[in-house]
Protein backbone atom coordinates (compact mmCIF):
# COMPACT_ATOMS: atom_id res chain seq x y z
CA UNK A 1 0.00 0.00 0.00
CA UNK A 2 1.44 3.48 -0.72
CA UNK A 3 2.34 5.70 1.99
CA UNK A 4 3.55 8.94 1.79
CA UNK A 5 4.88 11.98 4.21
CA UNK A 6 4.81 15.51 2.47
CA UNK A 7 7.20 17.18 4.72
CA UNK A 8 9.40 20.53 4.84
CA UNK A 9 12.53 19.71 6.58
CA UNK A 10 12.41 22.64 8.63
CA UNK A 11 9.41 22.19 9.59
CA UNK A 12 8.13 21.77 13.50
CA UNK A 13 4.66 19.93 11.83
CA UNK A 14 6.64 17.51 9.88
CA UNK A 15 8.84 16.44 12.78
CA UNK A 16 5.35 16.24 15.21
CA UNK A 17 3.82 14.10 12.05
CA UNK A 18 7.10 11.74 11.75
CA UNK A 19 7.71 11.05 15.59
CA UNK A 20 3.80 11.06 16.48
CA UNK A 21 2.41 8.87 13.25
CA UNK A 22 4.50 7.62 10.81
CA UNK A 23 7.40 6.28 12.74
CA UNK A 24 5.12 4.13 14.53
CA UNK A 25 3.02 3.40 12.30
CA UNK A 26 6.24 2.08 10.13
CA UNK A 27 7.20 0.09 13.16
CA UNK A 28 4.24 -1.61 12.94
CA UNK A 29 3.50 -1.91 9.31
CA UNK A 30 6.60 -1.32 7.30
CA UNK A 31 6.07 -4.55 5.84
CA UNK A 32 2.49 -3.68 4.18
CA UNK A 33 3.35 -0.19 2.91
CA UNK A 34 5.24 1.06 0.16
CA UNK A 35 6.95 4.29 2.17
CA UNK A 36 7.86 7.50 0.53
CA UNK A 37 9.23 10.85 1.80
CA UNK A 38 8.31 13.71 -0.80
CA UNK A 39 9.27 17.05 -0.17
CA UNK A 40 7.16 20.68 -0.29
CA UNK A 41 8.09 23.62 -2.34
CA UNK A 42 8.01 25.97 -4.96
CA UNK A 43 9.84 25.46 -8.27
CA UNK A 44 11.54 28.44 -9.83
CA UNK A 45 11.99 30.35 -13.01
CA UNK A 46 15.16 29.45 -13.02
CA UNK A 47 15.11 25.14 -12.94
CA UNK A 48 15.59 25.74 -9.09
CA UNK A 49 13.29 25.18 -6.17
CA UNK A 50 12.53 27.84 -3.61
CA UNK A 51 11.37 26.47 -0.03
CA UNK A 52 9.46 28.09 3.07
CA UNK A 53 12.10 28.74 5.55
CA UNK A 54 14.61 29.20 2.89
CA UNK A 55 17.96 27.73 1.40
CA UNK A 56 19.03 25.69 4.39
CA UNK A 57 15.74 24.23 4.12
CA UNK A 58 15.97 23.60 0.59
CA UNK A 59 19.75 21.84 1.59
CA UNK A 60 18.04 19.71 4.68
CA UNK A 61 15.25 18.80 1.89
CA UNK A 62 18.31 17.74 -0.57
CA UNK A 63 20.43 15.65 1.96
CA UNK A 64 17.33 14.09 3.49
CA UNK A 65 16.17 12.91 -0.25
CA UNK A 66 20.21 11.69 -0.72
CA UNK A 67 19.65 9.74 2.12
CA UNK A 68 16.40 8.02 1.05
CA UNK A 69 18.24 7.19 -2.38
CA UNK A 70 21.13 5.63 -0.94
CA UNK A 71 19.60 3.61 1.67
CA UNK A 72 16.06 2.67 0.49
CA UNK A 73 15.07 1.06 3.72
CA UNK A 74 12.86 3.29 5.41
CA UNK A 75 14.33 1.97 9.05
CA UNK A 76 17.57 4.04 7.78
CA UNK A 77 16.27 6.50 5.96
CA UNK A 78 13.67 7.44 7.83
CA UNK A 79 15.39 7.17 11.46
CA UNK A 80 17.88 9.44 9.88
CA UNK A 81 15.47 12.28 8.62
CA UNK A 82 13.47 11.79 12.25
CA UNK A 83 16.87 12.60 13.74
CA UNK A 84 17.77 15.53 11.81
CA UNK A 85 13.55 16.54 12.39
CA UNK A 86 14.25 16.56 16.19
CA UNK A 87 16.41 18.85 15.83
CA UNK A 88 15.58 21.16 12.88
CA UNK A 89 16.46 24.33 13.44
CA UNK A 90 20.46 23.24 13.09
CA UNK A 91 19.27 21.94 9.83
CA UNK A 92 21.16 21.48 7.61
CA UNK A 93 24.50 22.15 10.28
CA UNK A 94 27.27 19.84 9.19
CA UNK A 95 27.37 18.28 13.17
CA UNK A 96 23.96 17.82 12.81
CA UNK A 97 24.05 15.75 9.75
CA UNK A 98 27.46 14.17 10.78
CA UNK A 99 25.38 13.04 14.40
CA UNK A 100 22.32 11.90 12.84
CA UNK A 101 24.42 10.04 10.51
CA UNK A 102 26.49 8.26 12.79
CA UNK A 103 23.27 7.47 14.54
CA UNK A 104 21.71 5.58 12.09
CA UNK A 105 25.12 3.69 9.89
CA UNK A 106 24.54 6.30 7.11
CA UNK A 107 28.24 6.95 5.50
CA UNK A 108 28.16 11.17 5.98
CA UNK A 109 30.70 11.00 3.10
CA UNK A 110 28.16 9.44 0.61
CA UNK A 111 25.20 11.84 1.85
CA UNK A 112 27.84 14.66 1.00
CA UNK A 113 28.65 13.67 -2.34
CA UNK A 114 24.71 12.60 -3.45
CA UNK A 115 24.57 16.36 -2.73
CA UNK A 116 27.18 17.74 -3.85
CA UNK A 117 27.25 15.89 -7.14
CA UNK A 118 27.06 17.85 -10.25
CA UNK A 119 27.64 20.90 -8.78
CA UNK A 120 24.74 20.48 -6.77
CA UNK A 121 23.01 19.96 -9.76
CA UNK A 122 22.07 16.48 -8.92
CA UNK A 123 20.53 16.83 -5.49
CA UNK A 124 18.55 20.09 -6.53
CA UNK A 125 17.20 17.72 -9.44
CA UNK A 126 15.97 15.44 -7.19
CA UNK A 127 14.77 18.11 -5.23
CA UNK A 128 12.70 19.72 -8.07
CA UNK A 129 11.35 16.00 -9.10
CA UNK A 130 9.88 15.15 -5.19
CA UNK A 131 8.60 18.74 -5.14
CA UNK A 132 6.55 18.57 -8.39
CA UNK A 133 5.49 14.95 -7.00
CA UNK A 134 3.82 16.87 -4.21
CA UNK A 135 2.34 19.37 -6.31
CA UNK A 136 0.77 17.53 -8.86
CA UNK A 137 -0.96 15.61 -5.80
CA UNK A 138 -2.00 19.08 -4.62
CA UNK A 139 -0.34 18.99 -0.93
CA UNK A 140 1.01 22.58 0.03
CA UNK A 141 0.90 21.80 3.91
CA UNK A 142 3.97 20.09 5.64
CA UNK A 143 2.85 18.05 6.58
CA UNK A 144 0.72 15.92 4.42
CA UNK A 145 0.46 12.29 5.24
CA UNK A 146 -1.73 10.38 2.02
CA UNK A 147 -2.39 7.25 1.93
CA UNK A 148 -2.80 4.82 -1.07
CA UNK A 149 -2.44 8.05 -3.28
CA UNK A 150 -5.43 9.97 -1.51
CA UNK A 151 -5.03 12.59 1.19
CA UNK A 152 -5.01 10.68 4.70
CA UNK A 153 -4.43 13.53 7.31
CA UNK A 154 -2.41 17.06 7.88
CA UNK A 155 -0.65 18.34 10.09
CA UNK A 156 -0.49 22.07 10.28
CA UNK A 157 -0.24 24.73 12.87
CA UNK A 158 0.25 22.52 15.51
CA UNK A 159 -3.06 20.84 15.01
CA UNK A 160 -4.35 17.62 12.89
CA UNK A 161 -6.77 18.68 10.58
CA UNK A 162 -8.81 16.50 7.74
CA UNK A 163 -8.36 13.56 9.22
CA UNK A 164 -11.56 11.89 8.65
CA UNK A 165 -10.57 8.37 9.41
CA UNK A 166 -9.09 9.60 12.86
CA UNK A 167 -5.06 11.03 13.90
CA UNK A 168 -3.90 8.36 15.82
CA UNK A 169 -1.49 5.44 15.10
CA UNK A 170 -4.76 2.93 15.82
CA UNK A 171 -6.58 4.42 12.91
CA UNK A 172 -4.06 4.70 10.55
CA UNK A 173 -3.00 1.05 11.11
CA UNK A 174 -6.78 0.45 10.40
CA UNK A 175 -6.86 1.48 7.03
CA UNK A 176 -3.98 -0.16 6.48
CA UNK A 177 -4.99 -3.08 7.34
CA UNK A 178 -8.32 -2.43 5.31
CA UNK A 179 -6.51 -1.86 1.97
CA UNK A 180 -3.97 -4.61 2.42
Amino acid sequence: IPLEAHIMSKCPDARDCLRDLILPTMQKAHDKVNFTLSFIGRPTDNDGVACKHGPEECLGNIIELCAQELYPDPKSFLGFTMCMTRDYRHIPQRSLVEDCALEHALDFGELNRCATKDDGGYGVGMLRNSVRRSSEAGVTKSCTVRLDNEIYCVRDDGQWKDCPSGANVNDLLVAIEKLY
